[in-house]
């Protein structure tokens, strides 16, 4: 797969099929409710707040935080996922914003409070592209909003990936096989999903760019995220190399760097 979403848009068209019932249900209720927690600790925010999520998927969290009482604007590339969305909003009697949209093209009049990218959805494009969605994200956020990220990272995932390239998981009645490698030329991990339930059997194919714990940092930097607080989970463990993963917080501080 060539490194740049220029010409090879994978999630344009991973986010289909069989992979929308495995959105739906490969987070259960307890990661969700722990999420949120991370979210209203690491975030403290008092309620009608302006939250941003994106990338969000079929409103998982979106919608919890419209629950919350908090002004949620939320956007999502997939047609499919937002109307899942909106019809759950609508069962439920939940008012917020859902839109779909590119992750890259957001509201940028600096009104929002905080904004949310968890369940690694940063890294889907080339350099260039990932920059322009944390610019993006910088130019919705009131000076000293705030930013929620989870994201895998080469001192995270580069092990287990070599150690461990094909992973099973359940979702519902739904299972999915990825099997994964890493292109240390481009610096993304390529992987191959399967999904299947009963018969039926489709095959996605993704790419992630795999960042070091500095590289996001100067990343954030120019986008005018001058401070943040690392987690290696969603207890507020302090980030360190072993860390499973990375949960991050970073504060708008400053202008946007060239």
């Amino acid at each position: 797969m060539a490194a740049s979403d220029a010409h090879d848009a994978w999630w344009a068209d991973f986010f289909s099929g069989l992979c929308l019932e495995y959105v739906r249900h490969a987070r259960g209720e307890e990661q969700t409710q722990a999420e949120l927690g991370f979210i209203h600790e690491a975030l403290g925010l008092p309620t009608r707040s302006r939250v941003l999520d994106v990338p969000c998927g079929s409103g998982r969290l979106a919608l919890e935080l419209a629950d919350w009482h908090y002004r949620v604007t939320a956007i999502d590339q997939s047609d499919e996922l937002i109307a899942a969305a909106r019809r759950e909003a609508t069962e439920r009697g939940l008012e917020l914003d859902l839109r779909q949209g590119d992750m890259r093209r957001l509201p940028e009049d600096g009104s929002f409070d905080a904004a949310v990218c968890l369940w690694n959805s940063f890294g889907y494009f080339d350099d260039a592209g990932n920059l322009e969605f944390l610019r993006a994200v910088s130019r919705s956020l009131k000076p000293g909003g705030r930013l929620a990220l989870d994201t895998p990272l080469l001192e995270t995932l580069l092990l287990d990936a070599v150690q461990e390239p094909r992973v099973w998981e359940a979702a519902g009645e739904l299972l999915a096989l990825e099997e994964r490698g890493y292109d240390h030329a481009s610096g993304r991990l390529e992987s191959t999903w399967t999904f299947i339930r009963g018969e039926q059997r489709e095959v996605r194919e993704m790419s992630v760019r795999l960042y070091a714990f500095r590289e996001l940092i100067a990343m954030l930097k120019q986008a005018g995220f001058g401070e943040h607080q690392a987690y290696g989970d969603l207890e507020f463990t302090p980030f360190e190399l072993g860390a499973p993963w990375l949960y991050l917080v970073a504060t708008k501080t400053g202008e946007l760097q060239p």
